[in-house]
C-alpha cells in the first residue's frame, strides 16, 4: 500500500481539541475578528435604515487599505426601536499587535456533558443583561430548556438563538479569579453541539465544556457581550476552555 492509498488518521479528542484552538487562533486575530474591532458608533436615533446604509457606505469608500468597514443593528434598551451604527476593524489593530495567546485550561473529557433539549414556545424570552448596558437587561429570544445532571444536581440552562445555533452564555466560581485558574470576569460562552436540523426539535444535544470560549468583548471594548442569567450560573469550577486572552508589555483593551 503507497502513502497515497494510507486512510487517513482518526482525530482524537486531543488532536480536535488542538485543531479547535487554532481555529480559534485564527479567527479572533483575523482581519475582521474580535481583536481588529477599534470602533463601534451608533448613529443619532433619526437615522433611518437607508441613511444610515448611505453614511457606512461613505466610511468603507474612505477606509485606509487594511480598514473594513461594517454596519451594525440593535434595538434601543428603552423604546425597542431599531437602531443603526457602524463598526470599524483595523487588520493591524494595536490588540493584534499585542496578542500572544489564549490561555485554555487542559483537554478534560468529564467535562463533555450530555443533555436534553426541550422546546417551548416560540415567543418565549429571557432578559439578559449586557457588560455596557449600566445594569440594564435585553430580552433574548430562548427556543427551549437545555437539562443535564452532575453530581446530583439537576440543571436548567438557557441557551438564545445566535443566528440558528444555540448559544450558552454561563458562569462559574472561576470568573474573575486571579489565580492560574482564573477566567474571563463576565463568564464565558459555549455553542451547544447539535445537528442544524434538529435546531428547534426536542433531543439530545452536548455541552462540551473543553470548547467554552472568552467572549467577543474579552478581546475589544467595543462589544456589548451578554452576561449570564441567574440559572446559568453553575455552583463548581468548571476547568474546561478557553480561560483568558494573553498580551504582551501589560497591554490593556480598555486603555487604547
Amino acid at each position: 500500500m503507497n502513502a497515497a492509498s494510507q486512510p487517513a488518521a482518526v482525530p482524537t479528542p486531543e488532536s480536535a481539541h488542538e485543531a479547535w484552538r487554532a481555529g480559534r487562533r485564527a479567527s479572533v486575530t483575523s482581519a475582521t475578528g474580535n481583536l481588529s474591532l477599534i470602533e463601534t458608533r451608533w448613529f443619532p436615533g433619526d437615522v433611518d435604515e437607508e441613511a444610515a446604509a448611505r453614511l457606512v457606505a461613505a466610511e468603507r469608500d474612505a477606509a485606509p487599505e487594511g480598514v473594513t468597514v461594517t454596519s451594525v443593528e440593535r434595538k434601543n434598551i428603552a423604546s425597542g426601536r431599531a437602531e443603526h451604527g457602524l463598526r470599524v476593524w483595523d487588520a493591524n489593530a494595536p490588540a493584534i499587535r499585542a496578542f500572544e495567546e489564549i490561555e485554555t485550561f487542559p483537554f478534560d473529557p468529564s467535562w463533555i456533558i450530555e443533555a436534553e433539549f426541550t422546546p417551548v414556545s416560540s415567543d418565549r424570552t429571557v432578559p439578559f443583561e449586557h457588560i455596557r448596558d449600566a445594569g440594564g437587561s435585553r430580552d433574548l429570544v430562548v427556543p427551549g430548556d437545555i437539562t443535564f445532571e452532575r453530581d446530583g444536581q439537576r440543571f436548567t440552562l438557557a441557551a438564545f438563538d445566535d443566528a440558528g445555533q444555540l448559544l450558552l452564555v454561563f458562569g462559574d466560581p472561576t470568573n474573575g479569579l486571579t489565580d492560574d485558574t482564573g477566567t474571563y470576569g463576565s463568564g464565558r460562552f459555549l455553542f451547544v453541539e447539535r445537528d442544524a436540523a434538529e435546531f428547534g426539535e426536542a433531543g439530545h444535544v452536548r455541552l462540551d465544556f473543553n470548547r467554552a470560549f472568552v467572549p467577543p468583548c474579552g478581546f475589544s471594548a467595543q462589544y456589548n457581550c451578554p452576561m449570564p442569567p441567574p440559572q446559568n450560573r453553575l455552583p463548581w469550577p468548571v476547568h474546561a476552555g478557553e480561560r483568558l486572552p494573553r498580551f504582551t508589555d501589560g497591554f490593556d483593551i480598555y486603555t487604547i
